[in-house]
C-alpha cells in the first residue's frame, strides 16, 4: 500500500545562530565624587530604577538545528505533508501476526510455510495454494525478493489471485469461509513487493488493472461486506487498503464515504480499522487528477468526512480520525478544484473547536491550511486575529527575570523559572570574563530578551508559525530584529526538550545567548552583516564553547572529532554554512575556538576588535594572516585533546588580596561570602579614572542573596541604583562607564546565605 509517510524539509545549513540579549542592567549617568575611605552605611534613600525597552523591530530568522534525540510525534503539524508508499503490515495489523489472531484456526501454525512454492504454481494451483495457506504463511510473502518475488508475484499470477477474489466475493458472506483474507492478502503483498522491486518483478498494466476492478467490484458489492461484525471487520480493513495498494483510489470514493457515514461508536476491532484505513485512500489519492475529478463529481464525500468530525468530536485528542480526517478536509484547500467546496466545511471545523488542547491539532491545522492554501481570506475565515488570540490562550506564564530579560512560557514551574533565570544571569558573566570586551558594539540597542518557551517540539510546530510568521521545521528560531533600532525586540523562541524529561532543559537555550551576546558586544550590525567574510568557525563555535563551559559539561562528541584529526586550523577558519555540515559546524568549531583562546588570545583578541568595528574584511585578515603557521600546534593539542586533556577551558578569577573583607580589586573574588536573614554582606571597589565596565557576580552557596549597587554610598535595599534579585546566588549586575573613586555594592540575605563566591571584574 501507499502509506503515510512524514516529508520534513532538511535544514540546508545547519544555522544555530541566535544572539540573544545581555542582562545588563544600565545607569543614569554617573555623579563626580572625590576619592574618600568608606564610611558607615546612611538612612535608606529612594532607589533609582530603569525602565525595560518598548516592544517593536521588524525580525530577521535564524533557525535552531533539531536534535537527533527528538521523538516522532504521531500527531500531525501545520505544514507537514503526508505522501504515500506502500509499504509491509505494521505490527496488529489484520494481515501477517495480526491476522493469524484475527482469524483464529484458519491462520494456523505456519510451520512448514513454503514461500518460493507460490511462485512455481500458476492458474487454479495457485489459487488453490493460497486459500489453503495459513494466512501467517501468506504474510510472509511481503518480504520475498529476488527470483521469488519476480516469479510469485509476476503480471500473470496477480491476475489469477484477483480473478479469484472476484469469484469468491460473488458468494461473499461476511466470514472467511471461502478464504477471501487470504486472497486480500496475497494481492496485497503483491502490489507492495512490486512497487519496491519494480524492475526485478515487472511492470503492472491494463489486464491486472481490469482484474482488480472486477474483484473489488465484486466485493463492495455483496451484501455481506456491509456486515458490522468482527468476522467482516477484518476482511474489510485489508479491503479498503487494498483500494489503495492497487492505486484505485479514485473509483471508490463511495466506499470512503459509505464507511464513514455508517460508522458509530460500537464499531471497533476489525470494523474500527475498515473505517481507520479510509484515511489512506484519502491522504494518498488527493492530489491526482483522477481523485480530485472523482470529489468534483461527487461534493458528499467531503460532506461526509465534516459530518465525521462533528458527530464523533469527543474522540478528538490530537491523534485520532476525527482529527486526521479533519485535517485530510483542509488538504482540499491546496487543490484550486476542490476550494469551493472545502471553504465552508474547514470554515465550520476551524470555528468550532478550542484553539488549545486536546483539539489544538485540528484546529491549528486547518488554521494553516487557510493561511498557506487559501491566501487573503483570513477575514471569511474569521482567523485575521489569530496571533492575537493565541498569545494569552498558549503563553500562560509570564516572568520578568530582570529588566532586560522577559520568559514567556507555556508551561514552566516556578523553580524551572528561576533557574533559567540564573542560569543566563550568570552565562553573561561568564562571558565577559572570557572576550572581554568594552560594552556593546557601536549602534545596538538590543537591550531586552524575550524568551518564548514552549511546552513541548510539537507545541512549538504547533502554535510558533501563527504566533510569529517563522518556519518551524527546526528546533527554535532567534528573531534578532535590527539590533541598530530604538524599541526593537530580541526573541528566542524555544522549546522544552521533553525527551530528556524529567530532567528539565529549554533546548539550545545556554548556546543561542551565547550567540546573542557575541552579537551584542563582538560582532557590529545585524547578523547578516557578519557574513561578509568566512566566520562561523567563531561563531558556532564560541556559542559551543560558551554553552559547553558555562554548563561545565565534557563535550564527549567533540572530544571523540579531535581524536580523528580530520580538519586543520587554517581550513576550520574558512567554514562557512555552505561549506560546511553539523559536525564541522559544531564540534570542530568549537575545537577551533577552544584552542585559540587557550593557545592565541591575542590572536582573538586581534579578530574581535576588528568584528567590534565592523571590519570584518579586517577580522579575516587577521586569520588568513596566522595561514597555516598554526596547524601543526593545533594538531598536537586534537591528539592530546582526543586522549581526554583539552586543557584548561577558562582561568579563575583569583582571590582578592585585600585584609579587609569588604574590599574587592580588579578581576577578583571572595569566596565563602555570608549573612544572615534580613542582614548585609558589604563590599566596595576604588575605582581608577575611565573604566567602561564594571561586573559583580555572585554565585553558588547556599540561601538567596540578593545584589545591590549604589555609586554614592553604601547600598541597601533602600539606597540602590540598580540590583539584581533572581532567586538564589546567581547575580549579576554590569554597570557601563562608572564613577571613579569608591563605589559600592551589597548582597542582602532574603534568606540567610553561605558559601557564596563574588567576583568583581573591570
Amino acid at each position: 500500500m501507499r502509506h503515510i509517510k512524514t516529508a520534513t524539509a532538511q535544514l540546508g545549513h545547519l544555522l544555530a545562530l541566535a544572539f540573544a540579549l545581555v542582562l545588563t542592567v544600565g545607569l543614569f549617568a554617573p555623579q563626580d565624587r572625590a576619592h574618600a575611605a568608606p564610611t558607615v552605611p546612611t538612612q535608606d534613600t529612594a532607589p533609582v530604577r530603569n525602565t525595560p525597552a518598548k516592544d517593536g523591530g521588524a525580525p530577521s530568522t535564524h533557525p535552531v538545528p533539531k536534535s537527533p534525540d527528538e521523538p516522532k510525534d504521531g500527531r500531525r503539524t501545520p505544514g507537514e505533508t503526508v505522501t504515500g508508499a506502500r509499504t509491509a503490515p505494521q505490527q496488529g495489523s489484520s494481515t501477517a501476526a495480526g491476522a493469524s489472531r484475527k482469524f483464529g484456526s484458519l491462520a494456523a501454525d505456519a510451520n512448514g510455510c513454503d514461500t518460493a512454492a507460490f511462485g512455481s504454481l500458476g492458474g487454479n494451483a495457485l489459487v488453490q495454494a493460497v486459500k489453503s495457506a495459513s494466512l501467517d504463511c501468506v504474510g510472509r510473502l511481503y518480504n520475498i525478493t529476488g527470483t521469488d518475488a519476480k516469479n510469485t508475484f509476476r503480471e500473470p499470477q496477480m491476475v489469477v489471485v484477483a480473478d479469484a477474489l472476484r469469484t469468491a466475493a460473488t458468494g461473499y458472506d461476511g466470514t472467511n469461509s471461502a478464504s477471501t483474507a487470504q486472497l486480500v492478502t496475497f494481492l496485497r503483498a503483491g502490489y507492495y513487493v512490486q512497487w519496491n522491486q519494480a524492475d526485478t518483478v515487472g511492470a503492472y498494466g491494463t489486464p491486472l488493472q481490469t482484474s482488480i476492478r472486477g474483484a473489488l467490484d465484486a466485493f463492495y458489492a455483496a451484501p455481506h461486506a456491509k456486515d458490522v461484525t468482527e468476522a467482516n471487520g477484518g476482511i474489510l480493513a485489508e479491503a479498503v487498503i487494498l483500494i489503495d495498494s492497487a492505486q484505485e483510489n479514485a473509483r471508490y470514493t463511495g466506499v470512503v464515504k459509505d464507511l464513514l457515514d455508517r460508522y458509530t461508536g460500537a464499531w471497533t476491532g476489525g470494523m474500527w480499522s475498515a473505517v481507520s484505513n479510509t484515511k489512506l485512500v484519502l491522504e494518498n489519492g488527493l492530489g491526482t487528477d483522477s481523485f480530485n475529478a472523482a470529489l468534483v463529481a461527487d461534493p458528499s464525500v467531503a460532506a461526509s468526512i465534516s459530518s465525521f468530525v462533528k458527530r464523533n468530536s469527543s474522540m478528538i485528542n490530537g491523534g485520532d480520525l476525527a482529527t486526521t480526517l479533519g485535517i485530510d478536509l483542509g488538504s482540499f484547500l491546496q487543490q484550486p478544484v476542490l476550494q469551493a467546496q472545502a471553504r465552508p466545511l474547514v470554515k465550520e471545523l476551524v470555528n468550532a473547536y478550542p484553539l488549545v488542547g486536546a483539539t489544538g491539532p485540528l484546529t491549528m491545522n486547518l488554521a494553516w491550511f487557510t493561511e498557506k492554501k487559501d491566501a487573503g481570506r483570513c477575514s471569511y475565515y474569521g482567523l485575521c486575529d489569530l496571533p492575537t488570540r493565541l498569545a494569552p490562550l498558549v503563553l500562560t506564564v509570564d516572568r520578568v527575570c530582570s529588566p532586560t530579560l522577559r520568559i514567556r512560557a507555556q508551561a514552566l514551574s516556578a523553580t524551572e523559572l528561576d533557574g533559567t533565570c540564573t542560569s543566563l544571569a550568570n552565562e553573561d558573566a561568564l562571558f565577559h570574563r572570557v572576550v572581554k570586551d568594552n560594552g556593546p558594539v557601536p549602534g545596538d540597542v538590543n537591550t531586552q530578551l524575550e524568551v518564548v518557551v514552549y511546552d513541548s517540539s510539537y507545541d512549538y510546530r504547533l502554535y510558533a508559525w501563527s504566533m510569529y510568521d517563522i518556519e518551524v521545521d527546526n528546533g527554535g528560531m532567534y528573531l534578532e530584529g535590527r539590533p541598530n533600532e530604538a524599541g526593537n525586540q530580541a526573541r528566542f523562541v524555544a522549546h522544552e526538550a521533553e525527551w530528556l524529561r524529567p530532567s528539565f532543559q529549554i533546548w539550545n537555550l545556554n548556546h543561542e545567548y551565547a550567540h546573542y551576546l557575541d552579537g551584542r558586544f563582538d560582532f557590529y550590525g545585524d547578523f547578516d552583516a557578519g557574513q561578509a567574510f568566512p566566520s562561523i568557525w567563531w561563531i558556532e563555535g564560541f556559542a559551543e564553547y560558551m554553552s559547553y563551559t558555562y554548563r561545565d559539561v565534557r563535550y564527549d562528541d567533540a572530544i571523540a572529532q579531535a581524536a580523528k584529526g580530520t580538519y586543520r586550523l587554517s581550513t576550520l577558519f574558512d567554514t562557512t554554512y555552505d561549506n560546511t555540515d553539523q559536525t564541522r559546524t559544531y564540534n570542530w568549531g568549537y575545537l577551533a575556538v577552544r584552542y585559540m583562546l587557550q593557545s592565541h588570545p591575542q590572536d582573538v583578541a586581534a579578530y574581535l576588535a576588528k568584528t567590534r568595528s565592523g571590519d570584518f574584511a579586517g577580522a579575516r585578515a587577521a586569520v588568513t594572516s596566522i595561514g597555516t603557521s598554526y596547524d601543526a600546534d593545533f594538531a598536537r593539542y586534537l591528539t592530546a585533546c582526543g586522549a581526554g586533556d583539552c586543557g584548561t577551558l577558562t582561568p579563575a578569577v583569583p582571590l582578592c588580596t585585600n585584609q579587609d573583607g569588604r574590599w574587592y580589586d580588579r578581576n577578583c573574588r571572595r569566596d565563602n561570602v555570608s549573612a544572615t536573614t534580613g542582614n548585609y554582606s558589604y563590599g566596595f571597589l576604588n575605582l581608577p579614572a575611565g573604566v567602561q565596565r564594571l561586573t559583580i557576580t555572585t554565585s553558588g552557596g547556599t540561601g538567596n542573596a540578593d545584589l545591590y549597587w549604589n555609586p554614592a554610598d553604601w547600598a541597601t535595599t533602600g539606597s540602590y541604583a540598580a540590583k539584581s534579585v533572581n532567586s538564589g546566588n546567581g547575580e549579576t549586575l554590569t554597570i557601563s562607564n562608572p564613577p571613579a573613586g569608591w563605589v559600592y555594592f551589597s548582597l542582602h540575605a532574603l534568606q540567610g546565605f553561605s558559601g557564596v563566591t563574588v567576583t568583581t571584574q573591570y
